[in-house]
């Protein structure tokens, strides 16, 4: 059963020009050490920094929270041997999620200049 459905839509230049400015902050305060290990294996895309971002925004979002109560970096993606983008939760967003009976969420991301999207449907 679905439970909740979320979307965020994020300019990749907006992403990067912040990345650029505060690079250890922003990856400190929006990725995981997990995520961190991912993203700098490769040279790092703001195209998928804008996707990565846009996604823990939606997952939020589908948990019921959006950001505030639980923060982006409760929300870990890493892709899975396939590829496929797969969601942790920590902290907030994880108790948040229990206490909405959300067993698990499914993730879409997409970028395509100006622009990156995501949407997560949590059921």
């Amino acid at each position: 059963m679905l439970k909740g459905v979320g979307v965020d839509l994020v300019s990749i230049e907006r992403i990067r020009r912040i990345h650029e400015r505060y690079p250890e902050k922003f990856m400190q305060r929006v990725f995981a050490a997990a995520e961190i290990r991912e993203l700098t294996e490769d040279p790092l895309s703001p195209a998928s920094l804008a996707a990565r971002f846009a996604a823990k925004e939606a997952v939020l979002k589908a948990i019921g929270c959006g950001i505030g109560p639980a923060g982006l970096a409760e929300v870990e993606i890493i892709r899975n041997d396939q590829h496929k983008p797969t969601i942790k939760l920590h902290g907030e967003a994880q108790r948040l999620a229990t206490e909405r009976g959300i067993s698990g969420i499914e993730l879409s991301l997409t970028h395509e200049p100006p622009f990156a999207c995501a949407v997560a449907a949590a059921f």
